[in-house]
């Protein structure tokens, strides 16, 4: 691969998994509500591995160009987003952190786990960011073929937003575990960050979709 390009492609990863959104909610909510933030980190970088598998077999490409299905995974992504924020709205007044919570247990930890896949996974905006930005970091002089190369630039995303997603989640263990009211606070901010962007995709997607419906009738 082409260093220079490989460097530069880490400056943007690094910037873009630094800049707050639900995936810092949701591990800022991990850290203050579960025994270990693990499942939840774990499951936000398996949502971006499935966009990487997708990339590299060529069918995010393929998707961008079919406008139709793309609105209705954004659709799909803001209903799980508010379903996701509104179930942390429902719970911030009880926000704490305690090491003898029952939250551990393996059962709570899959589901945990396949909750942040969804938030990362079934993120539009995510599939995009592969697609829109993965490609121009891509050489076709270099001696890796270009899917590879695209694997790699992917995977070194997932192991980025890895690192970045489990210091939010341990800062935010660290300072506020011992203060319950901003834990109180901060959990009340991520369940409000869900919720709007959620409605901000339905409100983005769904009436141009139900109006594409409207004439096709």
């Amino acid at each position: 691969m082409n260093p220079q390009l490989f460097f530069a492609f880490v400056l943007v990863a690094v910037a873009l998994a630094c800049t707050p959104g639900v995936d810092w909610a949701y591990s800022i909510t991990a850290g203050l509500r579960q025994r270990s933030f693990v499942p939840a980190v774990a499951g936000l970088c398996g949502g971006y591995i499935l966009h990487t598998l997708l990339m590299v077999a060529g069918l995010a490409a393929l998707l961008t160009g079919l406008p139709g299905v793309l609105g209705w995974l954004t659709v799909a992504g803001a209903g799980y987003l508010l379903w996701l924020g509104i179930s942390t709205l429902r719970s911030w007044r009880g926000a704490s952190f305690s090491t003898a919570d029952a939250v551990g247990k393996p059962a709570n930890q899959l589901r945990t786990f396949f909750q942040g896949m969804g938030t990362s996974g079934i993120n539009p905006k995510g599939l995009l960011f592969y697609v829109a930005l993965v490609p121009q970091f891509v050489s076709p002089e270099a001696s890796l073929p270009v899917p590879v190369q695209s694997g790699l630039l992917g995977l070194t995303f997932v192991l980025l937003a890895g690192a970045v997603y489990t210091c939010v989640a341990l800062l935010a263990r660290k300072l506020l575990q011992s203060r319950p009211g901003a834990a109180r606070t901060v959990t009340l901010a991520s369940g409000i960050i869900m919720v709007a962007l959620g409605v901000g995709l339905l409100s983005e997607q769904l009436v141009p979709l139900v109006a594409g419906l409207t004439q096709q009738t």
